[in-house]
């Protein structure tokens, strides 16, 4: 199971940053995921990003989050 999760640290590594727009809604994406609407996908498309880019940089947000949780939830276990 390492080498799964080895691959999408590496995943979340080898994603370019974030650019400053999406500050907000990526904090969003971390915290309270079950409230993004598409309003907050809207606005960030109307600060000039793609789709594409909205999508790599949810997907490596929520990943980077769900590993952070499994590793805190590791120290606490180990």
């Amino acid at each position: 199971m390492s080498e799964h999760l080895d691959a999408l640290r590496a995943n979340v590594a080898n994603t370019a940053p974030a650019p400053p727009v999406l500050a907000a809604y990526l904090e969003k994406v971390r915290t309270h995921a079950y409230k993004v609407t598409d309003a907050d996908i809207e606005q960030v498309k109307a600060a000039g990003l793609s789709e594409d880019e909205i999508f790599e940089q949810t997907v490596a947000a929520a990943i980077s989050e769900g590993l952070r949780r499994l590793d805190a939830a590791a120290a606490v276990i180990g």
